[in-house]
């Protein structure tokens, strides 16, 4: 809480800023001298600066040898530059002789990520134009934006500089020159701007902004409102005159005056401090001392503009010129004053420099000075003569009541400008530089003080900067001490503006933030910008403020808590003595807070020290103490102390015996019904997880942590805080669990917390947290728990306003329904089910005493807070029991799925009537328990249990026996979970659910084909067709339609199966994936048709729900939608299904077709449309041309299936056919889908037969052809077609064999002229099986003759090639 330099900005490129402005002096060529008049005319500066960087690298790179010597240069080069800050921070002006260089802020990340402000160069170059002349003075002046969204940042900053020759020009930060003016013909000394300030008191009058321009004996003041929007218009001008491409511009006039002050002998610097009026009182006293006995006074004093001036003969002059017309000080001095105000100027300025030089008028030897006008004499109305005294210079504050002047003698002196006397003088301070700072008092500070209705008041502090000692000092205002001193550079320079952002007024200004710096220290060594931060106490901290006294303390004892190895008396001691100590009520406060949240401090230090400070409030006046802070000492000396007790409590070693007066007769009989599912629950829970030793439950609670979570009310009553959960469990835990544990004495904790007024419903709220979270714990020993836990809730319930006096046992109880939300709410099953038991039988305790009371009978109660009991009881059993199944862990190598669900009561409600089955369908998939499996486990109940029990007498160890074993125990709790919800978990539910289930996993990976399947094989098991049929609909619609019907318009683009890529991209599948999606398409839309078909032959089933579940609320179960779904047009199913079966032939094939080619235009409208519409369908005989592109596709179809189921009948042995897969390219279905889709497709079947009969032969595969061969009906034809087959075999075995023999060869010669000749016709390479035994080929031929009529032409053919078979036969 002290004064400190903080570093806001830093300046790069420090070097290269004095290398350019230090470089070695030498003559100027004509040409360069060209080049700078040409600045003035073209905004050249980026080019410019380009070569002047440029140039700089090379003198850089020639000067690093004379740079690495120690030359004089490295420290005060800055002092002999201007140097100017804007006083948003964001442009530093550095000029010397003819040059300058503009510094711009920029954002940069520093090595460790942080960002901070930088001044990078962003211009450099020559601003003089006159031959000789040098910058002398220069002020960087910000203009607000006048953008209605603004928010105090400045638009763009104007530079303004003052030349030895008498100009004044003005630049944007890119130095583009936008205005120049010679108002006198004397080197500028000084530039001084004044700005708008929000008038903080309703009596200061609001001053203008306006420009000062100080020369030797002339004050120019232009007027701020003309300079800012004749800045505006020239930089407005100067934008398109460069976008035109001309440089031509007419400036605006600027209204200034010009006044030359008299009666001093040299003036180095000065202050306009504005417009002032006199009081009446020294209105009389100036009239009576220049006017003498007989002045006359007017009524009302006149507004007059007051300048400062400093130098020598006097020391310090006071200026006055009267402004506007208002009447004359005094009636003899009236015609003086007005002759005056007619010479005044307020005449636009002349003297513009020329924009649009030519060539011819830059030759010209001689330029045309600009008319200078006259200045008005103002005389000094009084000063401070001290003839060997010369003023330096003068610094304003803020205020503009006071005003530092520095001087020759090394003397710095504060001045009172509105008496014109000095007031206070330093000494020591030779070359010394001055700035203000003033103060706003912090928020919250006078919020206990008398005054706090009046404005923020302000603190004034001066600066000084001693570049001789190198220090830096601040001083509070007008006689304060010296409040802060700092060690700085000798050679830093303090930057003061005095003034914000111009174009401001009070209508603007409202709701702004002005983002200035008021004081910057700039130090040219490191680069480093720094300003004064200075807290508000510190101009209260004279030798009798306590506010800073207490600061002090405060800072003393948080230096004290921070200390750990301080002994606890010495720590106690040191606490208190500060404690009582510190004075103001506020900062006591404060203390007392910090001291009570501190982790280190003891329980006792902390009771003693809050107790003596409130005995030494006691002896205080209250309204001088405050009764805040009395109220904080007594509530938490209550909480301390009661803090204190339990803790005491609880190490105690005395227990209540407290099983003679509970018995638990009723809860015993439930708890053993339970056992084996708590059991089971329990070793499920007690897996081993990974936990942090700070979020144990066991940690003690520390007495800060308590206090933290407790409170008193005004009636002293204490009341917890409900925090974070696991704040709240912690501070449970502190209260109950050693009573819980059995370790505490239950009656004596609970009378000392209902002493001290806490709500006995907050403490049960507390207790049942407790009790839930330690569930482990709590089943490790339910018995003792159970038996603390009862005796703990008739405690809390015999408490004053636990259960209200009026309750009827006929209404529900508030105090025993928080009980059931929190058991309900709980995901904790098995301690929510204890507590439930513990709180049932306490109740029914609570009602018979009740009932007894009023009526004496041998009637047993009846009540709604009983039934409601019930209810729960069972709804916490059943979901025991549900949580035990689920928390069942997945198989090793299961697909990982989501975690196992926490359940309870409360969820299970509001996931609606679906919610049980939902969650017991995602366990199945967790679990991969296939549907067959599932399907088995449901009907099959009695003879599981009968295993269960075989098994339990058998004790193996073999791995493969204890995997069965747990695989047994699921099964069992299955069950067990089916039979709580007989009507929830009925097969046809629990089947639609897990369906729906895996095909949202399925969606979620389409890869995964297996999920799929299992869907599909889950919907074959429901067996109402209502809930079949709408399921198949939602999960065509839903899921399978869209990826469908792209497959579909994917293989129509590539006309045959596509490849992997292409089936990722466009369907979001592999092809393998993609065959088995197409395989469960056509599944999916079979099931589907029988559906269909019968709906109307069964009723729908009627939904219902277990009787203890009635009050679900919440999404309707997916059952509950499938029936709620439209029934579907069957030719449309029929017509998918058939397409369906086309594209899964293409994809297990390979076939080269476009499926969508086989269909008419009616056919291909109808697809893809939803399967509940009534669509038009292709009807009447197809296009030849269709059917025979179908017939086609078929005979395609079947030879794929050949080839593919060859190799298996030729890895088989023996000569019977090996049975063929159910699924997959070699399933044996194919050839009958394929008769069945020819029929649909309106193909003839027989074709197929015929075409499958001779492929079968043809691959070899006789008896499977001659099975087929039974069911052709065109056996002609056939005969035909195999008689060629029969003669490409023998004609492969006679003239192609390699083995050729000599009885073949034989046989050969043998043979009739017109067989031997039409079997060497005979193409054998057309056989895919050549080599087939020549008994087989014996059969073909005999078979091709039963089927051949006699009067057939190739019947004696066929005879013929039979004797040759025969032959050839015998000779093998």
């Amino acid at each position: 809480m002290s004064c400190s330099l903080l570093e806001f900005c830093r300046l790069q490129e420090l070097r290269t800023v004095r290398d350019y402005l230090f470089q070695n002096q030498k003559t100027e060529p004509v040409e360069e001298k060209k080049d700078t008049d040409d600045q003035l005319t073209w905004d050249t500066s980026d080019w410019e600066s380009a070569w002047e960087s440029g140039d700089k690298e090379e003198e850089a790179a020639a000067t690093t040898t004379a740079e690495e010597e120690p030359t004089g240069q490295t420290g005060p080069w800055l002092q002999d530059c201007v140097v100017s800050l804007s006083p948003c921070s964001d442009l530093l002006v550095v000029a010397r002789e003819q040059k300058a260089v503009f510094l711009s802020a920029k954002w940069r990340t520093d090595d460790s990520g942080k960002e901070e402000m930088t001044l990078a160069v962003s211009w450099t170059g020559t601003l003089s134009t006159e031959e000789g002349e040098c910058v002398s003075s220069c002020i960087c002046i910000p203009l607000a934006s006048q953008k209605r969204s603004s928010t105090g940042r400045p638009d763009w900053t104007c530079v303004v500089v003052g030349f030895t020759s008498g100009y004044v020009r003005f630049y944007t930060e890119n130095g583009v020159l936008l205005l120049a003016q010679l108002l006198h013909e004397d080197p500028v000394l000084r530039l001084k701007c004044r700005t708008y300030e929000i008038p903080r008191h309703p009596g200061v009058s609001e001053q203008h902004e306006e420009l000062s321009i100080l020369y030797p004996a002339a004050l120019v003041t232009i007027d701020g409102f003309s300079l800012f929007q004749s800045l505006r218009a020239c930089r407005n001008q100067v934008a398109r005159a460069a976008a035109a491409g001309s440089d031509t511009i007419q400036p605006p006039p600027l209204a200034y005056k010009k006044w030359g002050l008299q009666d001093m002998d040299t003036i180095v610097d000065h202050s306009s401090v504005g417009i002032m009026t006199l009081c009446v009182f020294d209105q009389m006293k100036n009239a009576s001392i220049l006017g003498g006995f007989n002045a006359s006074v007017k009524g009302s004093p006149p507004a007059m503009s007051q300048y400062v001036t400093v130098g020598g003969g006097p020391y310090t002059g006071f200026y006055y010129a009267i402004e506007g017309s208002s009447q004359p000080l005094l009636s003899h001095v009236a015609l003086a004053v007005a002759s005056k105000l007619t010479s005044a100027l307020f005449s636009a300025a002349s003297g513009w420099l020329g924009w649009n030089k030519n060539k011819n008028e830059e030759e010209t030897p001689q330029k045309q000075k600009p008319k200078v006008e006259p200045a008005t004499a103002l005389g000094i109305r009084f000063g401070l003569p001290d003839s060997r005294r010369h003023g330096e210079s003068i610094c304003l504050s803020p205020c503009n009541t006071m005003a530092g002047v520095t001087d020759d003698f090394g003397r710095v002196t504060l001045l009172d400008l509105a008496r014109g006397i000095a007031i206070r003088m330093w000494k020591g301070y030779r070359d010394a530089q001055l700035g203000w700072l003033q103060i706003p008092e912090e928020r919250g500070d006078r919020d206990f003080s008398p005054s706090a209705s009046l404005p923020r008041r302000h603190a004034l502090f001066l600066i000084i900067y001693a570049p001789r000692r190198g220090i830096l000092e601040v001083w509070a205002m007008q006689q304060g001490p010296r409040v802060g001193a700092f060690t700085v550079g000798k050679h830093c320079r303090l930057l003061y503006a005095g003034y914000h952002l111009m174009g401001v007024n009070s209508v603007t200004s409202q709701g702004w933030q002005l983002h200035t710096q008021q004081v910057c220290l700039l130090d040219p060594i490191t680069g480093a910008m720094r300003t004064v931060n200075i807290p508000f106490h510190l101009a209260l901290s004279d030798k009798k403020s306590e506010r800073a006294k207490d600061m002090h303390l405060l800072k003393r004892l948080t230096t004290i808590l921070r200390s750990r190895e301080v002994e606890p008396d010495i720590f106690e001691s040191e606490a208190k003595s500060v404690l009582l100590d510190i004075k103001h009520p506020a900062i006591k406060k404060q203390a007392l807070d910090s001291l009570l949240s501190n982790k280190n401090a003891p329980v006792s230090c902390l009771t003693n020290i809050t107790r003596s400070l409130y005995d030494n409030l006691k002896q205080h006046d209250p309204e001088e103490v405050g009764t805040e802070l009395l109220q904080l000492c007594s509530s938490q000396m209550k909480l301390l102390q009661l803090y204190s007790d339990i803790q005491q409590l609880h190490s105690a070693a005395d227990t209540e015996d407290c099983s003679g007066n509970d018995s638990l007769e009723g809860i015993e009989d439930e708890l053993s019904r339970v056992a084996p599912t708590l059991q089971r629950y329990a070793q499920l829970t007690s897996r081993p997880s990974v936990s942090f030793a700070q979020d144990s439950p066991d940690l003690p609670l520390t007495a800060q942590a308590f206090l933290s979570q407790t409170e008193c009310t005004e009636d002293g009553e204490v009341k917890m805080i409900r925090g974070t959960e696991a704040d709240w469990n912690q501070l449970g835990n502190f209260l109950f669990w050693g009573c819980l544990c059995g370790k505490s004495p239950i009656h004596k904790v609970c009378d000392t917390l209902q002493q001290t007024g806490v709500s006995p419903q907050q403490l049960l709220f507390l207790l049942m947290s407790v009790w839930l979270q330690r569930e482990k714990e709590v089943l490790q020993k339910p018995e003792e728990t159970v038996k603390n836990l009862h005796t703990l809730l008739i405690v809390l319930s015999n408490m004053k306003g636990a259960v209200d006096d009026s309750w009827d046992p006929q209404s529900v109880s508030p105090w025993w329904q928080q009980v059931r939300t929190t058991c309900i709410q709980s995901h904790n099953s098995a301690a929510a089910l204890l507590a439930a038991f513990v709180a049932h039988r306490a109740a029914k305790a609570s009602i018979t005493s009740h009932a007894d009371t009023k009526l004496h009978s041998e009637w047993e109660a009846v009540s709604l807070e009983l039934e409601q009991w019930v209810v729960c009881v069972r709804q916490l059993e059943d979901v025991l029991v549900l949580q035990t199944l689920l928390l069942v862990p997945p198989p090793q190598g299961a697909p990982a799925g989501a975690a196992a669900a926490q359940c309870s009561v409360k969820a299970l409600l509001e996931g609606g009537t679906g919610g049980i089955a939902d969650s017991v369908s995602k366990w199945v998939f967790r679990q991969n328990l296939a549907p067959q499996r599932l399907k088995e486990i449901l009907q099959k109940r009695e003879e599981a249990e009968d295993r269960l029990e075989q098994k339990t007498g058998e004790d193996g160890t073999d791995e493969t026996e204890q995997s069965q074993r747990d695989n047994d125990r699921t099964a069992e709790l299955l069950v067990a979970v089916c039979q709580r919800f007989p009507h929830s978990l009925s097969p046809d539910l629990l089947f639609a659910h897990c369906c729906w289930e895996y095909v949202v996993q399925w969606n979620k990976d389409p890869e995964e084909g297996r999920c799929l399947c299992w869907a599909v094989e889950h919907l074959k098991l429901i067996t109402s067709p209502h809930i079949q049929l709408g399921i198949s609909t939602m999960m065509w619609s839903t899921f399978l339609v869209k990826r469908f019907s792209a497959a579909a318009f994917l293989m129509e683009k590539v006309g045959k199966a596509p490849k992997d890529r292409l089936c990722r991209r466009d369907v979001g599948m592999g092809d393998k994936a993609m065959t088995l999606f197409l395989g469960c398409c056509v599944q999916l839309l079979q099931i589907l048709m029988e559906a269909d078909s019968a709906v109307e032959e069964v009723s729908p089933p009627e939904l219902s729900v277990e009787e203890a579940w009635c009050g679900a609320e919440g999404p309707a179960s997916i059952a509950e939608l499938a029936l709620e779904q439209r029934g579907v047009h069957y030719p449309l199913v029929q017509h998918h299904c058939l397409f369906a079966s086309l594209l899964h032939a293409v994809m297990t094939f390979s076939v080269k077709v476009k499926p969508l080619s086989l269909y008419d235009s009616k056919g291909k409208n109808a697809f893809f449309r939803d399967l509940t519409t009534i669509q038009l369908m292709p009807s009447g005989d197809m296009d030849p041309g269709l059917v025979s592109l179908r017939q086609e596709f078929l005979l395609r179809v079947l030879t794929g299936w050949v080839q593919a189921i060859d190799d298996l009948s030729s890895s088989a042995s023996g000569t019977g056919c090996p049975p063929l897969p159910s699924s997959g390219p070699k399933a044996d279905w194919w050839p009958s889908l394929c008769l069945e889709l020819g029929s649909l497709l309106q193909v003839n079947p027989d074709i197929l037969r015929r075409h499958l009969v001779c492929e079968l032969y043809n691959q070899g595969l006789d008896l499977r052809a001659e099975e087929v061969m039974l069911q052709v009906e065109d056996k002609d034809v056939l005969g035909s077609q195999l008689l060629v087959l029969s003669g490409q075999r023998l004609s492969f075995s006679l003239l192609h064999s390699q083995s050729q023999t000599q009885p073949a060869m034989e046989l050969l010669a043998r043979l009739p002229p017109t067989l031997c000749t039409w079997l060497k016709a005979m193409d054998p390479s057309e056989l895919r099986c050549p080599l087939v035994p020549l008994s087989q080929s014996s059969r073909l031929v005999s078979h091709v003759i039963e089927m051949l009529p006699e009067n057939h032409a190739q019947y004696s053919l066929a005879l013929h090639l039979l004797e040759a078979v025969e032959a050839l036969t015998t000779e093998d």
